[in-house]
């Protein structure tokens, strides 16, 4: 097997051309004796996880470096030290899309899953049981479950297992399947039963013990399952259907491999994830916090606060964001957070969408809403002037606040919240300008998008879906100025047949972090006449609900094309990405705290001030901290993941210098402030930790 780290590329690069003030890793040494001489440098611990496929050698070379050294969090000396993978194990996680017979092992582990609870629990209610991306779930209708009964539940699959009994497929009438299904007395079986339009209806066995309505695709015996390479995950409450006036379900997550090593592998991963979850993270470094969905909640579920270091992290993001857009042509905007409820009706939005929107408050006889997208705003401002064929391109840009709501079971940290700031423009232009413009983006897109570490994106093209608006001709050149912009670029991409919205082809971006996960960030959308294009999946045809035109070379009023696109997509699930990439660890330009001057006793805290104040006036965002001993200061600053340390003592004081550590470089040795400065400021301003 050969195992790929789970920092990939960044990680590798970590005590080379991460490090501040040396070029060699090899010039440091753990062991020499000053201040710091307890504390170990501090390095990454390696797990396994999904590989995601770097092929370039020189990165390769880079992690096999680090693969061979001993590693370990220096949050204390006495940190258990892990040794980490001989360079040449590797292991690729196989996907359902990858793998049909992983995708029937996880399917059939539903069906084994069910089977084992009804016979535990005879009287819990089946409902659906399907596979997911790295298993299976299977939401019952019973008494609640904690962690001991999953325990008797994988005891008793495994049962079930080991008897290797045959999955068996069964054609049946509708009227038989509906009498089976009533003679067994699974209301939620019926309900399933009528939502299936196909006939015959399919019914699959095990042995002849239990069945399901399924449509397939199983193994052919349970025995085909390792039951070593599954394990029941969690328990959770979902609600039938997704609906909260139905009735609240236990769903069972298990996860489920072709062999042991697979999910040992999967495990590590799993773990790592957790051990990056934003929400532990935001808590453990105040960067933020959302408040819980309960009585005793005073602001409201959904929405985030963000505490001054998360405040200057984003700040640091608007501010490259707003830099890039404005060298880039784009003109800023600032719109309201609410308007007359008209304007949604015209819009669309209350038409369509309105189960996603808070209700409309009155003002003064009038109805107001809180906007949940910013498209109509743009728009408007669009339409403020009369507009010739020689203003084109016409770029506009906004961070804009919008609100949706969302039912509280599906709030999920910074990922899905009811208040979240867009990344949202629109561009308004001519047909021949399209391919130009939409190069352009993703030009764009590929420069804001490295400044943060992400540099390896999976892109694709989803063309026109069996429903659509609009003729063929439009959609070919809408299809054709994305594909041709695409191929300018010289990225590779996936064509996702059919996969576009009714409304028009896109082109979407998703980034891949330190652990492999991609996740969806960037969308450019176009067309030709079919409106405003953004991800709500319905086309609402804003240019012509709102009239807008310009005059032509003829003096003829015609309908700009408008092209809609998000990079970040949302600045608070951004910045969850964020803190899960570099797992809170941030680099020295991103970092809120970029260094913390410590003083060996309180004799020095006046002079430790002075440095501050002269830090701060440079630009460096520094602090103090003082009131315990040196080796606590220490950790204390380790933990909250600190870039730069500066200890005080009698000898600096005298000498007017400070002795400087590094997070990721080591001991950097005694140093004059004007020297620090400069070197701190040079690291930062080049993105060093990059």
């Amino acid at each position: 097997m050969k195992y790929v780290g789970a920092l990939g590329k960044t990680m590798a690069l970590s005590l080379s051309s991460r490090s501040l003030f040396t070029s060699s890793y090899k010039s440091i040494s753990p062991l020499s004796r000053n201040p710091f001489s307890s504390f170990p440098i501090r390095q990454y611990r390696i797990l396994f996880v999904l590989d995601p496929s770097n092929n370039n050698n020189n990165n390769k070379t880079n992690r096999n470096k680090l693969l061979r050294r001993r590693t370990s969090f220096s949050t204390h000396a006495s940190t258990a030290l892990q040794e980490a993978p001989a360079p040449n194990e590797k292991m690729v996680l196989p996907t359902n899309e990858s793998s049909d017979g992983l995708l029937r092992i996880r399917h059939t582990c539903a069906h084994v899953m069910a089977m084992a609870v009804q016979k535990l629990y005879p009287n819990a209610k089946v409902t659906i049981g399907p596979w997911i991306d790295n298993g299976f779930y299977y939401d019952f209708d019973m008494e609640p479950l904690t962690d001991s009964d999953l325990k008797r539940i994988k005891k008793e699959m495994d049962r079930i297992i080991s008897r290797n009994l045959p999955l068996v497929r069964e054609e049946v009438s509708r009227d038989e399947a509906q009498r089976r299904i009533m003679s067994i007395n699974e209301p939620y079986k019926i309900e399933i039963l009528e939502s299936i339009k196909e006939e015959p209806i399919t019914i699959y066995h095990i042995g002849d013990e239990w069945w399901d309505l399924c449509a397939g695709p199983h193994v052919e015996t349970t025995g085909k399952i390792n039951r070593k390479a599954i394990e029941l995950e969690s328990v959770a409450g979902a609600y039938w259907r997704g609906d909260v006036k139905k009735p609240m379900l236990q769903r069972i997550y298990g996860t489920a491999w072709e062999n042991e090593d697979q999910l040992k592998a999967y495990l590590h991963f799993k773990e790592e994830a957790k051990r990056r979850d934003h929400r532990r993270i935001g808590q453990d470094l105040d960067l933020f916090s959302i408040q819980a969905v309960n009585w005793q909640d005073e602001a409201g579920g959904g929405l985030v606060f963000w505490h001054p270091k998360g405040a200057i992290i984003r700040h640091i993001i608007e501010d490259t964001w707003k830099k890039i857009h404005m060298e880039r042509g784009y003109d800023l905007l600032y719109t309201p957070h609410v308007a007359k409820a008209d304007l949604w009706k015209i819009s669309g939005h209350l038409d369509f969408y309105k189960e996603n929107m808070f209700d409309q408050m009155e003002i003064e006889e009038e109805l107001f809403q809180l906007r949940p997208m910013n498209c109509p705003y743009h728009v408007l401002i669009y339409k403020r002037q009369l507009h010739s064929y020689r203003d084109f391109p016409i770029r506009v840009a906004e961070l804009g606040t919008v609100y949706r709501y969302e039912l509280s079971g599906s709030l999920h940290g910074l990922f899905r919240v009811r208040g979240f700031t867009q990344d949202d423009a629109h561009i308004f232009c001519l047909e021949d300008q399209i391919k130009d413009e939409i190069r352009g983006v993703l030009d764009l897109t590929e420069e804001i998008l490295q400044q943060f570490g992400f540099d390896k994106y999976e892109v694709n093209l989803s063309t026109r879906p069996e429903k659509a608006v609009g003729d063929d001709e439009i959609w070919e050149k809408a299809t054709f100025a994305l594909k041709d912009a695409l191929e300018d670029k010289g990225w590779s991409y996936q064509i996702d047949d059919g996969g576009g919205a009714f409304y028009g082809p896109k082109i979407d971006l998703k980034i891949e972090d330190a652990l492999g996960r991609k996740w969806q960030c960037s969308t450019i959308q176009a067309c030709f006449d079919l409106g405003l294009l953004f991800h709500w999946p319905v086309d609402f045809n804003l240019p012509q609900r709102f009239d807008i035109t310009y005059v032509d070379s003829n003096q003829e009023r015609k309908r700009p094309i408008m092209i809609h696109r998000a990079v970040l997509g949302s600045l608070e699930r951004f910045f969850g990405v964020l803190i899960e990439n570099y797992a809170g660890d941030f680099p020295l330009w991103l970092s809120p705290i970029q260094a913390r001057v410590l003083p060996v006793t309180d004799a020095q805290l006046q002079y430790c001030n002075e440095v501050v104040k002269k830090l701060k006036a440079s630009g460096i965002r520094v602090e103090v901290c003082s009131g315990e001993r040196l080796p606590k200061l220490i950790r204390n600053a380790e933990k909250q993941k600190i870039p730069l340390m500066a200890v005080v003592g009698p000898k600096e004081v005298e000498t007017e210098t400070i002795t400087v550590r590094s997070r990721f470089a080591g001991e950097l040795g005694n140093m004059s402030i004007d020297e620090f400065i400069s070197r701190t400021k040079t690291a930062s301003d080049n993105r060093t930790f990059l």
